[in-house]
């Protein structure tokens, strides 16, 4: 049996999240492998978010993020009580994932409001590229559906690479702290805005304008 030390069990409760009881026992499951044991601690979260995901999250916050005074997101967050929703864990938790939209600019929060017609039209653009780059047509479906899913990481917020922590998602970090704080909790929207988006900027060429000084 493997000796379970305390600075082991601080580890596992820093990358985690989790109660110091559940990493003592998870380290000892493990045999004190902390990777292995965070992969457990996972899977025993994902079990946890499972059993509370029907449950109404109906409180919660709405959180703002200013960058530079150039970009600036809303979320919205829900948990299942307003005491959860006063929590300063769960408020950070709301200000990390503002951060994250205004960082990455993610278009949606989970695959499932991907339109179908812009699935499509990804799908005609990746099988193009794909054909383009002469690849065989009968691998061209299965590079598709695997480039697809690089679509999904990068522009679903729930997929993304958590960018306080790379080595997990944002959905795993909410799974983490719907198991550390005891109910359901759901990333329902957000907007984001970012200055000059969507206007049309005029192009000056530098020569031209020179040249009509000098006239």
């Amino acid at each position: 049996m493997a000796n379970i030390t305390a600075a082991m069990v601080k580890e596992l409760r820093t990358k985690t999240g989790a109660g110091m009881m559940d990493c003592k026992k998870t380290l000892v499951e493990a045999e004190g492998n902390i990777d292995k044991a965070i992969e457990l601690l996972r899977k025993k979260g994902l079990s946890k978010a499972a059993k509370k995901a029907d449950r109404v999250a109906a409180e919660g916050v709405v959180m703002s993020y200013i960058h530079g005074n150039r970009i600036g997101v809303l979320i919205e967050v829900n948990s299942e009580t307003d005491f959860v929703a006063k929590n300063e864990e769960f408020k950070q938790f709301a200000k990390d994932v503002a951060m994250q939209v205004a960082a990455q600019n993610p278009k949606y929060v989970t695959r499932e409001e991907v339109p179908a017609e812009v699935i499509e039209k990804e799908k005609e653009i990746l099988k193009s590229q794909a054909l383009n780059e002469g690849k065989p047509e009968h691998i061209v479906d299965k590079m598709v559906v695997g480039r697809l899913e690089k679509y999904y990481n990068e522009n679903c917020l729930l997929e993304q690479q958590f960018i306080k922590d790379p080595d997990i998602t944002i959905n795993e970090l909410l799974v983490q702290k719907i198991a550390k704080l005891g109910e359901n909790l759901k990333i329902r929207r957000f907007v984001r805005f970012e200055v000059g988006e969507g206007i049309e900027k005029k192009e000056e060429n530098f020569a031209e304008e020179v040249a009509k000084q000098m006239q």
